[in-house]
């Protein structure tokens, strides 16, 4: 089959990897030193569960590829509406284009520009990044990937792409019954655990050992569950221990990409993580004030470091 991986970062460039390993046309959509690096020397991959260095087509237009099959959208979640304002070139009739980004509103974004009928839901479950230029580092994670429609239709599409995806060496791939169940699921993890390491700028452990930090860090949890089963959301009840318990067990050193990209002085996703929390909840009547309190505390930062 034929895939795009449009951000051909941490989590896309490890899938192209991945895929183009198991034997399918993978194309690369990237930019800058990255994009010049995969052109010259191909796509590295250093990772726990094997290493590999794949010859994928890279380029930063989606013209060169063509339609795809397959659509991996994997950049950052304020890049998206711009990512989809360039997917036509990639798109077939049946073509599916699935989010593995962080957040619950990228399929609503993707889905304004080319239609929800292209649109599939996806969560990854892995720490990796780019190690430098061309090169791609799995630090740690299960390396799962979760993914379904959005209506829960067991599609040829999707059941092709379970197909796909279970095949790869070092891929955990798991077909949800109800992504939109999965994606708050993790929602509610990555802002209490980007939020509060970003805010506090200090690694997990840290947060851990303070009361009052540990203590927000599980309200963040809670507000995000309380605004997701206030939208109709099915969250199990277990959720927040089930977060906590594996927050406990993390390495004291844990840090998140939030706060990895502000301290390197990037664009911050705030805008699709706690602010989103504050949006969804005003249109819900749920109090917020743990996600209130780390988006004031961001924004300035996010507004300094806005590429846009």
């Amino acid at each position: 089959m034929k895939f795009a991986v449009f951000g051909a970062g941490g989590i896309g460039g490890y899938l192209g990897a991945r895929l183009a390993d198991a034997g399918h046309e993978v194309h690369l959509i990237a930019r800058g030193d990255h994009l010049s690096a995969l052109k010259v020397d191909g796509l590295r991959l250093e990772s726990g569960l094997g290493d590999t260095t794949v010859d994928c087509p890279a380029t930063d237009d989606p013209a060169d590829v063509g339609v795809c099959d397959y659509v991996l959208v994997c950049v950052k979640a304020q890049d998206t509406r711009e990512a989809a304002t360039q997917l036509d070139p990639l798109l077939g009739a049946d073509t599916a284009v699935v989010s593995l980004q962080n957040g619950v509103d990228n399929e609503q974004w993707l889905a304004e520009a080319i239609g929800e009928s292209h649109v599939v839901g996806g969560v990854s479950y892995i720490f990796s990044t780019i190690g430098s230029p061309g090169v791609i580092e799995h630090t740690g994670g299960p390396a799962r990937f979760v993914y379904g429609e959005l209506d829960g239709a067991r599609t040829d599409r999707i059941q092709a792409l379970d197909t796909a995806l279970g095949e790869c060496e070092g891929v955990d791939a798991v077909l949800a019954d109800d992504i939109t169940v999965e994606l708050w699921r993790k929602f509610a993890f990555i802002c209490a655990h980007s939020g509060m390491t970003a805010a506090t700028r200090l690694p997990l452990g840290d947060i851990r050992e303070t009361d009052a930090s540990w203590t927000m860090y599980r309200r963040i949890v809670e507000e995000v569950c309380a605004v997701a089963r206030a939208e109709g959301v099915d969250l199990p009840e277990a959720t927040t221990e089930e977060w906590m318990r594996f927050a406990q067990d993390l390495d004291s050193d844990a840090y998140s990409s939030l706060h990895y990209d502000l301290t390197h002085e990037k664009p911050l996703e705030l805008e699709a993580l706690n602010a989103a929390v504050v949006d969804h909840a005003e249109a819900v009547d749920v109090e917020v004030p743990m996600n209130e309190a780390v988006t004031a505390v961001l924004a300035p930062w996010a507004e300094r470091f806005d590429d846009g």
